[in-house]
């Protein structure tokens, strides 16, 4: 397994529509595990291809405490069960160290497919529906800043910029 590369707001490539999964296979298996394990260790409890660089509908969450039990999600498609909606703060691992508020509808149906090729269907509310709606708007190429105001979402891009160069800093100074 590997760790892999997390693009940040603002790059462009985040804005990139994914195209379908064609077959389950060895190559796409090892994509889910190395995702799996670039989520775990930044950490965070949802990866969508597309944050890292692969533009394939590809998602995997893992919601559980214990990080023993993560999910794969091939192909979602997502039908909203409700127009009812609720407000959820939301972090993001291509949006470092900003959290905000976002509504999004509180019922959702997913239908995926999973690692075995098989379909799958799953309703979900709470956390999960959140976050299924969070990762589905990456492969879409929307990120959670865009249901920001401009001047939150001008913040953030400043934040983030401002961290990453912080990071450049510290990767220099190590190798002096």
């Amino acid at each position: 397994m590997a760790l892999l590369p997390i693009l940040s707001f603002p790059d462009p490539r985040l804005r990139t529509i994914a195209q379908p999964v064609e077959e389950v296979t060895d190559e796409i298996r090892q994509l889910v595990a190395d995702m799996l394990e670039t989520m775990y260790e930044a950490p965070g409890i949802g990866l969508a291809a597309t944050q890292v660089d692969r533009h394939i509908q590809l998602i995997v969450m893992d919601l559980s405490e214990s990080k023993d039990q993560p999910m794969v999600f091939i192909n979602p498609k997502v039908t909203l069960l409700t127009e009812e909606t609720q407000p959820y703060e939301e972090g993001c691992l291509s949006v470092p160290q900003i959290y905000d508020k976002v509504e999004r509808p509180s019922r959702v149906k997913i239908n995926a497919i999973n690692l075995e090729g098989q379909a799958v269907e799953i309703e979900a509310d709470g956390l999960l529906a959140v976050c299924i709606q969070h990762e589905m708007d990456h492969l879409n190429g929307k990120l959670f800043v865009d249901y920001l105001s401009p001047l939150k979402r001008q913040r953030a891009r400043e934040k983030i910029e401002k961290v990453t160069r912080q990071k450049e800093r510290q990767k220099v100074a190590v190798k002096r």
